[in-house]
């Protein structure tokens, strides 16, 4: 199929597109990488009045590490984070998360402001920016605003953007107290997961001193599973506890139906994965052989 009738637009500069997105508000959508919303104009899903392209606004490809936060513009592409080693020395699991993201040729044209703006719930990059606390940077012509990742994510491809505002920036706050580790079941490589997990864990002398832990492809956003965050905390690794821990997760969800899967095997597969994650966490092996010996 061909897209219904839009105008396009081409801002030159923040201000232009800023000032497109006020006069146009519902009836204009915001075009970056485009992996989602051509598919869906294609389709005739989305209609837009006016499309606005935002890929030659100056600014908005800025990709900034310091002591406490990974600052990713908007137009950044996937594959930058992925490649780039500050990326991977300050937050490995974003550069991790990402090389999960479809194919290098997606990932070549996906933008990170794109993928957290467009709010899909199976989606790798929100949960990551949900275990560690992230934010969005939302700028409209009046007024620019931080949003932090639980008031962001609404529902199903919704977010607490408004017509007139642009994603600007994602913050991924750096943890050094925190080791993390992405890990996801898709049915085909490049897929979507079925469900996905960020888990950060803190330890001391093998005891959980903080744990983190947020998922994907289990509900209609992002989810942090505080019940599971605070069984871990003060426990010691081994594989009781991670049997626990993937138990508590499993029981801590909804998810949905649909062609993917019954909601049944997206909690299992969620299980699954926090206990697997966990029992593979560095050091168990060793405990597990120490534990077998005595």
């Amino acid at each position: 199929m061909k897209p219904a009738v839009f105008s396009y637009l081409d801002p030159r500069t923040l201000e232009e597109a800023l000032g497109a997105l006020a006069d146009h508000g519902d009836d204009a959508s915001v075009l970056a990488g485009g992996q989602s919303l051509v598919p869906l104009l294609n389709m005739r899903l989305a209609r837009p009045e006016v499309v606005v392209d935002v890929n030659r606004v100056p600014g908005l490809d800025a990709l900034r590490v310091d002591a406490g936060a990974v600052r990713v513009g908007a137009l950044v592409r996937a594959a930058a984070v992925e490649r780039d080693p500050a990326v991977a020395g300050a937050l490995p699991v974003l550069a991790e998360a990402v090389r999960h993201i479809a194919h290098p040729q997606i990932r070549s044209r996906t933008t990170i402001g794109g993928n957290i703006a467009h709010a899909d719930p199976s989606s790798e990059l929100p949960a990551v920016l949900a275990a560690v606390d992230g934010a969005v940077v939302l700028r409209s012509a009046e007024e620019e605003r931080t949003v932090g990742w639980e008031e962001f994510f609404v529902s199903v491809f919704t977010t607490a953007r408004e017509p007139e505002e642009l994603v600007t920036e994602v913050v991924f706050p750096v943890r050094p107290e925190l080791e993390f580790r992405w890990v996801e079941f898709a049915r085909h490589h490049g897929d979507f997961p079925v469900a996905g997990v960020c888990l950060g864990l803190s330890l001391a002398d093998g005891a959980v001193r903080q744990a983190r832990l947020a998922a994907t492809g289990v509900g209609d956003r992002p989810l942090r599973l505080r019940e599971v965050e605070a069984a871990l905390t003060g426990s010691v690794l081994g594989p009781e506890t991670a049997r626990e821990a993937g138990e508590l997760a499993g029981r801590a969800v909804d998810p949905p139906s649909d062609v993917h899967g019954s909601g049944d095997f997206r909690r299992a597969i969620l299980a699954t994965l926090v206990r697997r994650t966990i029992e593979s966490w560095p050091g168990q092996a060793q405990r597990g052989r120490k534990g077998a010996a005595a």
